[in-house]
């Protein structure tokens, strides 16, 4: 294996391991804390770490962080095969890693920051749809061409979760990643519905890439 791949999903396994010590940090330490934190303040946490990890690690492995970013990019031959299991494993075990983190720090709470409908799975399931194609939509426009690389890229795709989160939140915990839904998941054993938040954000994002494809 090239060690340059080696540093891309390194790359990817600290970008997603601070996506939810951060982002599911807040939804944790809020509920163990009564509040604390609150909603705006959680959609801010999730927004803004996203923009530190695009800053810190866009220029290695391009900060995917995200499974169904990396499929999506996959469908656009973006990147390879191989080069997008090694990211989605990366991804995986970086978000995984950081749950088993927060269940050992604060044993004394009852939410990992798991994503499950607040009301039914249908809604959910839309809701996600439509967040994930968003952000995608974003994420494409502002990273490819000759926008690739800019600057207000990261400032773009983080305010873009910030705003999914802010909407989403109440109805589907705003997730728009498998990998974000799969590590709490496992943390707490609790798998209802995991299955739609699995699929609903790569529907969303390949979606995106369609919809871009007949505007290009």
């Amino acid at each position: 294996m090239k060690s340059i791949d080696l540093k891309h999903y390194l790359a990817e396994f600290i970008g997603t391991y601070f996506l939810l010590f951060f982002g599911t940090g807040a939804m944790v330490v809020n509920q163990v804390y009564g509040g604390v934190i609150g909603h705006l303040g959680i959609a801010f946490a999730w927004g803004f770490v996203v923009i530190a990890m695009i800053y810190a690690l866009g220029e290695k492995s391009g900060a995917h962080i995200n499974p169904a970013v990396t499929i999506a990019f996959l469908v656009l031959k973006k990147i390879s095969v191989k080069k997008s299991i090694g990211y989605i494993i990366s991804q995986l075990l970086g978000a995984i890693f950081a749950s088993f983190t927060l269940f050992f720090m604060f044993p004394e709470a009852t939410t990992m920051g798991e994503t499950i409908p607040v009301e039914s799975w249908q809604q959910a399931f839309v809701m996600e749809f439509i967040l994930s194609f968003f952000l995608m939509f974003v994420i494409i426009n502002v990273t490819t061409g000759s926008k690739e690389q800019g600057i207000i890229a990261g400032f773009a795709i983080g305010i873009t979760v910030l705003i999914c989160a802010l909407v989403g939140g109440p109805i589907s915990v705003a997730s728009m990643n498998p990998a974000r839904s799969i590590a709490p998941a496992l943390a707490i054993g609790n798998f209802e519905h995991l299955w739609m938040y699995i699929v609903s954000p790569i529907l969303g994002m390949i979606g995106a890439v369609g919809v871009w494809k007949v505007l290009k």
